[in-house]
C-alpha cells in the first residue's frame, strides 16, 4: 500500500528524484563508479556541485552581492557559526519556537544577545508582530518556520540591519528577495534534499569584520574561497539536492510551487476548521503552509486516530513530542492526493 509520508524531517522527496538516485548509486552518469564513491574532486562531481548551486541561484534569483554555499552540519551548526561571523557587539532574535530559542542559546557563547520580541507567553501560538528592531545591533536573526508549532512568518522585518534567517522548513516553498537578507540559511532535510546537507546564501560584505580569529570550518569566507569543497562535502545529499532543485525548476519553480502549497494548505486548513473534533494549535493568520499542527479535542482518542491513520497507510502525522498532538507536513514534494486521504481519515473518524 502507498504510503503518505506527513513526515516533519527528513521529509518527503519527489518519486522521480528517489529513482535518479537510485540509478546513480549504481551506476554514476555511465562512469562505472557509484555517486557514493566518486571523488569530491572530480571533474564529475565538479559538475555537481556547480549545477546545484547554480540552480540556487537561478529558483531564488540570489544577487551577485551573495554567495551559494553548500555545507555540513545542518542549521544547528549555523546556529554557532552566523554569530561568529556576524556578531561584533550585540545580536538581535526574535524568539518565535525552540530552534530560535535554540539559536539564541548559541550566540550567547559568542557575545551580546537581544531578545527583541517574543511569543513563548502562549506557547508559541502566534508569530510575533509590530516590535521595534534595536538600532544598536549588528543583526536581526528570525525563523521564517517554526516546525514544532506550525506558525510561518508571511512577511518578513524591514530593517537596515543585516536580516539573518534560518529558512529549514520553507525555503524553496515560496518566492523571496534574497536581496533583504544579509544570511540565509537551512538545513535540506525539509524541502531540498535529504539530511546532511546544508545550504547557506551570504551578503559576501559583510565578513571578516568582527575582528575574532575563526576557526576555519566555520569561517564562512574559507568555504567561499574553496567553492564549498574546503574538505569533503556531503556529496550523495548534495547530489540528491541538485536532483530536487532541478525537478523543482521543471515543475514551474518556486512561484509555482507556492500556488501548488497555498492550494494543499488551504484544503487541509478548511477540512481541519470543518471538523468538531479536531482543533488547530495556532492563530489562523499565522498557520504554517509547511508544518499544519492540531489536535484531537479529547486527548484520549489520540492513540485511535493515530491507528486509524496508521491503517491507511499515513506516516509521520504524531506531533513533536515538545507539543504533542499532530502534525502534518505539506512539503513540496507531497501530493494533493495525500491532503485528501488524511482528510478522508479524519472525517470517518468523525
Amino acid at each position: 500500500m502507498k504510503q503518505h509520508n506527513f513526515g516533519a524531517g527528513p521529509g518527503i522527496l519527489p518519486q522521480q528524484v528517489i529513482e535518479e538516485s537510485a540509478k546513480a548509486i549504481l551506476n554514476f552518469n555511465n562512469s562505472g563508479l557509484s555517486i557514493l564513491e566518486i571523488s569530491h574532486r572530480s571533474k564529475g562531481y565538479d559538475a555537481v556541485m556547480e549545477e546545484a548551486r547554480s540552480l540556487v541561484r537561478e529558483l531564488l534569483n540570489v544577487p551577485q552581492t551573495h554567495e551559494v554555499l553548500f555545507l555540513h552540519g545542518g542549521a544547528s551548526t549555523q546556529f554557532a557559526m552566523a554569530p561568529m561571523n556576524l556578531l561584533k557587539q550585540k545580536a538581535g532574535y526574535i524568539e518565535s519556537g525552540v530552534w530560535a530559542q535554540k539559536a539564541i542559546h548559541e550566540a550567547k557563547m559568542i557575545g551580546q544577545v537581544e531578545i527583541v520580541a517574543s511569543s513563548s507567553d502562549k506557547n508559541f501560538s502566534y508569530v510575533p508582530k509590530d516590535f521595534e528592531i534595536p538600532s544598536d545591533i549588528d543583526y536581526l536573526h528570525i525563523t521564517s518556520n517554526n516546525t514544532i508549532y506550525g506558525t510561518q512568518m508571511k512577511s518578513f522585518p524591514k530593517t537596515e540591519m543585516p536580516l539573518v534567517c534560518d529558512m529549514s522548513s520553507d525555503i524553496f516553498s515560496r518566492p523571496i528577495d534574497v536581496s533583504q537578507f544579509g544570511l540565509i540559511y537551512a538545513g535540506a532535510q525539509k524541502n531540498m534534499g535529504p539530511a546532511g546537507a546544508t545550504l547557506v546564501i551570504v551578503q559576501k560584505d559583510l565578513l571578516g569584520n568582527t575582528g575574532r580569529k575563526i576557526n576555519s570550518m566555520l569561517d564562512y569566507n574559507v568555504h567561499i574561497k574553496a567553492e564549498s569543497i574546503y574538505n569533503t562535502p556531503p556529496t550523495f545529499p548534495i547530489y540528491v539536492c541538485m536532483l530536487t532543485l532541478r525537478w523543482l525548476k521543471k515543475m514551474g519553480g518556486v512561484a509555482a510551487i507556492e500556488n501548488k502549497n497555498k492550494v494543499k494548505s488551504t484544503l487541509f486548513y478548511e477540512a481541519l476548521d470543518r471538523n468538531p473534533l479536531f482543533i488547530g494549535n495556532v492563530v489562523k493568520e499565522d498557520r504554517s503552509l509547511m508544518n499544519a499542527c492540531f489536535n484531537l479535542k479529547d486527548s484520549v482518542m489520540e492513540s485511535r486516530f493515530l491507528q486509524a491513520c496508521e491503517d491507511n497507510g499515513i506516516v509521520g502525522i504524531k506531533g513533536h513530542r515538545l507539543s504533542g498532538g499532530f502534525r502534518a507536513s505539506l512539503y513540496n514534494a507531497l501530493p494533493i492526493e495525500s491532503i485528501h486521504k488524511l482528510i478522508e481519515v479524519m472525517n470517518n473518524f468523525r
